[in-house]
């Protein structure tokens, strides 16, 4: 039985191929914010409250290590405790919290589509940049 030979090289790769995806930078407060969304989910404004002491204790802890001194997610965590058990304060009682009912969390959805909308119009562009850079070149 003999082996395939493999394909031989021939020239580049075009250039479309190779345009870097745009990625989105991570952010710990945003990710914070979600985590505590998940968390609450489904609870009354008593568990929020629990929640939201142990977030400050916690904020209160990481104040005392240098390391976390530029934490963002702890802070933010905390806030988003806070806007949630005030959102759930003045709502009639026995209500629980949905993210999906909740309006910061709807306008920073259609916030999210709009940029992601903006950066795919981006890298369209860049890629037929990029194909058009490979057909002159080819004339060339």
């Amino acid at each position: 039985m003999t082996t395939p030979s493999p394909t031989p090289r021939t020239g580049r790769r075009p250039l479309a191929l190779r345009v870097a995806v745009l990625r989105e930078p991570v952010d710990p407060a945003r990710i914070g914010r979600r985590v505590v969304r998940c968390r609450a989910t489904g609870m009354d404004t008593g568990a929020v409250v629990g929640a939201l002491d142990a977030a400050e204790f916690d904020v209160r802890q990481a104040s005392r290590h240098e390391d976390l001194a530029d934490d963002l997610r702890g802070p933010t965590e905390l806030a988003e405790w806070e806007r949630i058990e005030q959102m759930l304060a003045a709502a009639p009682p026995g209500t629980v919290y949905d993210p999906d009912t909740d309006p910061v969390v709807r306008a920073e959805l259609a916030a999210d589509a709009a940029a992601a909308t903006a950066r795919e119009a981006e890298l369209r562009k860049a890629m037929r940049i990029a194909a058009r850079a490979d057909e002159l070149q080819a004339l060339r």
